[in-house]
């Protein structure tokens, strides 16, 4: 007779070894997602994964990840059932061009990328780790809003969010990549941040949806037209970069990332090219016509002055009639704010005064010297403006030169007239250079308009009121609007060859990169926002 014998129970391997495959399974787990079905929903709507977003985003194999085993702890409604690891956000940190960047990412395949509040903590840690090593913070956003289970918790999530964007404003750079739905409170942080990037067809961003809307209002609207990508570049002014498709928008994120500092202590990232800084541009005498009513595209005279002709325009769609944008001169980066003479003919109004008032306090605070191209006829007239609140409105541009310390060198090509001469960097508010063309007209207004004011009565008097008006118009020209007026009364230091601007543009930002500025001390200023 054959007796069985009972094999002991097998205790459980709490080996080194078997806990470090145990932790290699749950991170392999948190990499890969909910399911390949939520996988392949997210791109059959056109948009990659958190985690490829990311992996674009940054150099290849620079990335580490902070807090990737987080759950969230929250109960009641069911979700309790529910507790995926990196509780829908993605965060850490890697590297653009081998410098250091922090990014967080919306992973929308997890509660809709809902905000919750282990989410918020998670990204409240990683933008004070981005304020504290002083390097740029990214945001990807793809998510669905507050997360409706954890109620008052994720709205106080927002909250923390919105207080650290405010923190480390003019600190270090902000950048937001809307990349799916961004509704409600979640909508403030991009618009605290400096640059808002959008996608055609798959961003959305409003504070009240289309249903609300209809509700309230009556107006029947979709989502792409009330809060789509073409609608924050041309109505509202929110998205400041708008492209077809998630990998050229993060391609360009990288570029813009490769002209800005990494905190407001460093300088711009010097970059030597193959373009000599004392190039002469013999296209520019055949760019401007010298007849100031005639158009042409002030993009066209940037590019022939910049490295290689690489202009990264801000705002490109939204108030046109000013350009700004990133480039470089002889390596250096340069913020440039330019009068565009195809768009209202150039004429500053609310917009572009508040669109070039934001990007003169960006490029300030970043240490980006300031260049402005000045061809303006003045301020837009009209009811619309003066009740819209066009002087409070270019009181902020004014503001924004007057208070900026960078090195800033102002070229006047054509018209400058008006109180818009001014508030375009003249020498008056402080400038510390300034260069004309030999086109340039500097005045208080036109000559056809000064004659009229000046001499009304003689005119109206005439027996050839039209004969006396054009002799009048001649003699106010030529006595007060030629081009060394304002140079001879040193209020330009110099009229140059137009050929000669890069070469003299490069001298002069290279003379000022030593600048130092002392500010009054005060808590901070009261601008006309």
């Amino acid at each position: 007779m054959t007796v069985q014998r009972e094999l002991p129970a097998q205790e459980p391997d709490t080996s080194t070894g078997a806990r470090v495959a145990e932790l290699r399974a749950a991170k392999e787990l948190a990499r890969r997602g909910p399911s390949e079905h939520a996988t392949r929903a997210q791109h059959a709507k056109g948009k990659l994964t958190a985690r490829e977003r990311i992996g674009l985003l940054l150099d290849a194999g620079s990335f580490t990840e902070v807090e990737q085993l987080r759950r969230h702890r929250a109960v009641g409604f069911g979700i309790e059932e529910r507790k995926p690891h990196t509780d829908g956000v993605i965060t850490g940190w890697g590297t653009v061009e081998g410098r250091t960047v922090f990014v967080y990412a919306h992973d929308f395949r997890i509660f809709g990328g809902a905000l919750g509040e282990a989410h918020a903590e998670k990204i409240h840690k990683i933008m004070d780790m981005a304020l504290s090593a002083g390097a740029p913070l990214v945001a990807l956003n793809d998510g669905a809003g507050a997360r409706i289970q954890e109620g008052v918790s994720a709205l106080a999530g927002y909250g923390g969010i919105f207080k650290r964007n405010v923190r480390a404003s003019g600190v270090i750079p902000q950048i937001s990549v809307i990349l799916g739905p961004c509704a409600g409170g979640a909508a403030y942080s991009p618009a605290l941040t400096d640059f808002v990037f959008m996608v055609r067809g798959t961003s959305q961003m409003f504070i009240t949806g289309p249903d609300v809307v209809k509700a309230v209002t009556g107006e029947d609207v979709t989502q792409e037209r009330l809060g789509g990508a073409d609608a924050h570049a041309e109505l509202s002014g929110v998205a400041h970069f708008v492209y077809d498709d998630e990998w050229t928008c993060l391609s360009e994120v990288r570029y813009l990332l490769s002209l800005l500092p990494s905190n407001n202590l460093q300088i711009p990232p010097f970059a030597p090219g193959t373009d000599p800084a004392d190039r002469r541009g013999e296209a520019l005498l055949g760019l401007v016509p010298a007849e100031g009513r005639l158009p042409y595209d002030m993009r066209r005279v940037i590019e022939e002055i910049v490295d290689h002709g690489d202009f990264l325009e801000v705002h490109e769609r939204w108030a046109p009639n000013i350009l700004c944008g990133l480039s470089r001169i002889g390596g250096e980066v340069v913020g440039i704010v330019a009068n565009q003479p195809i768009a209202l003919a150039g004429v500053l109004d609310i917009r572009a005064s508040e669109k070039a008032a934001r990007f003169v306090r960006m490029c300030d605070a970043f240490n980006i010297p300031l260049l402005s191209l000045v061809d303006v006829p003045g301020f837009l007239p009209g009811v619309d403006q003066e009740h819209g609140g066009v002087i409070r409105h270019g009181a902020k541009l004014l503001y924004a030169y007057c208070e900026a310390t960078v090195p800033r060198v102002q070229v006047i090509l054509r018209k400058a007239y008006g109180g818009a001469y001014i508030v375009m960097d003249s020498r008056s508010i402080g400038t510390d250079m300034s260069y004309a063309w030999p086109t340039n007209e500097i005045a208080v207004m036109g000559a056809e308009g000064a004659a009229n004011v000046i001499f009304r009565k003689q005119i109206a008097e005439s027996d050839d009121p039209d004969a006396l008006r054009a002799r009048m118009v001649k003699d106010y020209r030529s006595e007060l609007m030629h081009p060394y007026y304002a140079a001879e009364r040193g209020l330009v230091d110099d009229v140059i060859d137009p050929a000669e601007t890069r070469s003299v543009l490069a001298r002069t930002f290279q003379m000022l990169r030593t600048k130092h500025a002392e500010q009054p001390s005060r808590k901070h200023a009261n601008s006309p926002l």
